[in-house]
């Protein structure tokens, strides 16, 4: 900031502004990554791993944000260092605690004055800063983009209750590369996938999250993915990719009904039977009253194994129907009789 030969001068150096890709690079490298966004920015969607040590607060932002467009840029920068002033120690404070190396990364939505302010302010204090380049509006273009380009795609497909996570985790054991799509938007796909997880995150949010397994990926090797409907939960997978699973090898497992049964009914039996009731209702349309009411009955009698197979008449119809829809030539059906995960997946990957 002050550039003075005098030996007796203070010098302190301007942040550095880095571009998407070396940010996350950075990122990957055990770096702080502070989010100086409001925290209703934040949780809209955030850069996974970052940390919201927010400017502004939601009300604060939206004050100077009115200010700068009703009176101009410099009342509103007035307001600003009104507001931010008594907090700039704090801000100091909670960084500091967070760094391990000396090393900040730093970034607001457009990589404008918010995570400039914060940058030197960090930087007088004496930490090396980053400041990303377009800021957060500049990694949703990566993030978007990714859906875009052509990955190497296994899709993992069977009927409900074939243990495709569970075997998709193997795989991941097995050193193939795994993204678990259900893992991502808390969700296990159907009616009943809500039971057992959190909240679902954002659409935005979902897609960030997706963008950096993504880019974690060795695109030349295979990438393993479970077989889904466009919806996880209210989750949509994005476009791009969406089409190139359709399109994609697909490895079903053919698993008896029964074993399937079995599976679903150890699955669910954990959760309380009225919240699998909750569930079942959301199918009831598609279901029938009358399988529905057998389910019911057979869910109140503490009977699951008979509440999974009338579930499951209906999603293998499901199943059939969307795989019919679907190149034939793509598909490869792996037949089991039994449910051995380790089994299953050594035999997928001897498929390849």
């Amino acid at each position: 900031m002050f550039h003075n030969t005098n030996k007796n001068s203070i010098f302190i150096n301007l942040p550095s502004t880095i571009d998407i890709d070396k940010f996350l690079q950075l990122t990957k490298q055990g770096n702080v990554l502070i989010d100086v966004r409001t925290p209703a920015e934040f949780e809209q969607g955030r850069i996974p791993g970052a940390i919201n040590i927010p400017l502004f607060t939601n009300e604060e932002r939206v004050l100077v944000g009115t200010l700068y467009k009703q009176h101009g840029k410099q009342p509103a920068i007035l307001k600003g260092l009104e507001l931010v002033g008594p907090n700039m120690a704090d801000i100091i404070v909670k960084v500091k605690a967070l760094v391990k190396n000396n090393t900040v990364l730093v970034h607001c939505w457009r990589g404008g004055m918010r995570s400039g302010s914060v940058a030197w302010l960090l930087e007088t204090y004496g930490l090396k800063v980053f400041v990303l380049k377009g800021g957060y509006k500049a990694f949703r273009n990566f993030a978007l983009s990714s859906f875009n380009q052509t990955y190497n795609l296994n899709v993992l497909g069977g009927y409900t209750g074939s243990a495709k996570t569970l075997v998709l985790i193997k795989l991941k054991e097995l050193h193939q590369q795994v993204i678990d799509l259900e893992k991502l938007a808390a969700h296990k796909g159907s009616a009943f996938g809500a039971l057992g997880e959190n909240k679902q995150p954002t659409q935005e949010q979902f897609e960030n999250e997706l963008a950096i397994a993504l880019q974690d990926m060795d695109i030349i090797k295979c990438i393993w993915l479970e077989d889904e409907s466009r919806l996880i939960g209210n989750k949509v997978i994005p476009g791009g990719l969406w089409e190139q699973m359709r399109i994609s090898k697909t490895f079903c497992i053919n698993l008896p009904f029964e074993k399937r049964v079995k599976y679903l009914s150890n699955e669910y039996g954990k959760f309380p039977i009225e919240h699998i009731k909750e569930s079942l209702q959301k199918i009831t349309k598609r279901l029938g009253h009358l399988q529905t009411e057998i389910a019911i009955t057979a869910l109140d009698n503490n009977d699951l194994e008979t509440a999974c197979r009338m579930c499951l008449f209906y999603y293998d119809r499901s199943y059939k129907h969307g795989i019919e829809q679907r190149n034939k030539e793509t598909i490869t059906q792996v037949h089991f009789d039994e449910l051995d995960v380790n089994a299953m997946a050594q035999q997928l990957l001897k498929q390849l």
